[in-house]
């Protein structure tokens, strides 16, 4: 055999393993299912587990290659997380809410220490409102708070839709939500717009999802807690939909939007977070900007319309400054009303200069002569008006001398 046959049956080798390979992966994006053809060969087990590595876990290798639990940070003090809900802008109705649900939840933990016997608790929740309201921010803390009164072991949230609970083939779903049920486990499964689940063709795998979440909310009830959330309507249909999702969803806290004093709040906040300040005038202007971008709480998205005008404004600032030979700290930190004008496509025009003790229609002279003159023609108070004066003889006029006349053509110089 020569070198050039030699070199040919290579690549018939390479692109043989390279076609295997592509099969393998065809075959698991299909049916969720391990690459057989490589765990059957020798070695194959190791060598599969080369070419796909694990997810990464909570786990991680000690001195002898054996696996050890991962040290979690220790839980939170439950006054803090407290004093962290309070401090969020708005949110009054969800923050008595939450405040009884640690309550009851702390009471609860407290009995079952005592061994003295439980009521069954429901610690799943339904979230309605608008997009932007804080359903996901008051999801995270719930998770902290429900690790602080040692409820749940780890304290993490993990958020999904239907996309990552659903999938295209028979057999697939179910594959798919335990994945993340897996990834929740010791903390809350958190499900934006719940009710896309709730599918209307009969090839929809949404509801083999949900079954899928239910059993899991019954096996792990200890360790996993699962708040759902969406718009109002919608996810009332949603829960009363399926009798298993009405018995264990019991408890509903419902976000308002925020108001445009709440909004300012936000805005404020988000410029105090980023050292920003704002120019005489401009939160007045920020003020009209929401006011008239906010037509519809769900289109404008409340605390996320509130982030999109800051992050436009900010763009506006970069524009302003980068056309500028030279600026200062200051200039970097400073947010003008031009910034807000051009975020608004909006012309802006500077304001006339005011001289001093004048305005910026009226020169200071004009203003001191007209005052001057105001002071003259008014009597001062208790005065006796002027009498006019008594008319006198015109003076007699002096004939004026004649000039020489000047020849035609003879022009005086200047």
């Amino acid at each position: 055999m020569d070198k050039k046959d030699e070199i040919i049956l290579r690549q018939l080798d390479v692109i043989r393993s390279m076609s295997e390979n592509s099969l393998n992966r065809m075959n698991e994006d299909f049916w969720g299912t391990p690459r057989m053809s490589d765990a059957s060969k020798p070695g194959g087990g190791a060598a599969a587990k080369d070419e796909k590595k694990e997810p990464p876990t909570a786990t991680s290798k000690g001195e002898g290659g054996e696996k050890k639990e991962e040290e979690l940070p220790p839980p939170e003090k439950i006054e803090d997380l407290k004093a962290e809900l309070d401090s969020y802008i708005g949110l009054a109705e969800v923050k008595k809410e939450v405040n009884n649900l640690i309550n009851m939840a702390t009471v609860f933990k407290r009995r079952q220490d005592a061994g003295l016997p439980t009521t069954d608790f429901s610690l799943h929740m339904v979230f309605t409102g608008n997009p932007g309201t804080g359903k996901t921010m008051i999801a995270r803390l719930m998770s902290r708070i429900y690790r602080s009164l040692g409820i749940l072991s780890k304290g993490q949230l993990v958020e999904v839709d239907r996309s990552g609970l659903v999938a295209g083939y028979v057999g697939q779903t179910a594959i798919k939500t335990q994945q993340q049920i897996q990834k929740a486990l010791g903390g809350v499964l958190f499900i934006d717009e719940a009710y896309a689940l709730n599918g209307k063709s009969e090839n929809d795998f949404g509801q083999e999802a949900i079954d899928t979440i239910l059993k899991a909310m019954e096996d792990h009830r200890d360790d996993l807690v699962v708040i759902v959330a969406g718009y109002d309507e919608l996810m009332e249909r949603f829960i009363h939909s399926n009798p298993g999702l009405e018995s264990r969803f019991n408890r509903y806290l419902h976000f308002d939007d925020y108001t445009t004093d709440e909004m300012i709040g936000i805005f404020k906040l988000q410029c105090k977070k980023g050292s920003y300040r704002l120019a005489d005038g401009v939160e007045a202007e920020v003020r009209e900007f929401i006011e008239e971008s906010n037509d519809d709480g769900i289109t404008f998205g409340n605390a996320r319309g509130v982030r999109n005008i800051f992050e436009q404004i900010l763009t506006e600032q970069a524009n302003r400054l980068a056309a500028m030979d030279e600026f200062t700290r200051e200039d970097l930190m400073t947010i003008t009303i031009e910034d807000v004008y051009h975020a608004r496509d909006m012309e802006y025009t500077p304001p006339m200069p005011v001289p001093e003790g004048g305005s910026a229609e009226q020169p200071a002279e004009a203003a001191e002569q007209g005052t001057e003159s105001a002071a003259q023609d008014t009597p001062a108070e208790g005065a006796e008006p002027e009498q006019p004066a008594e008319p006198q003889a015109p003076a007699e006029e002096t004939p004026a001398e004649p000039k020489p006349e000047t020849p035609a053509g003879d022009a005086p110089e200047a």
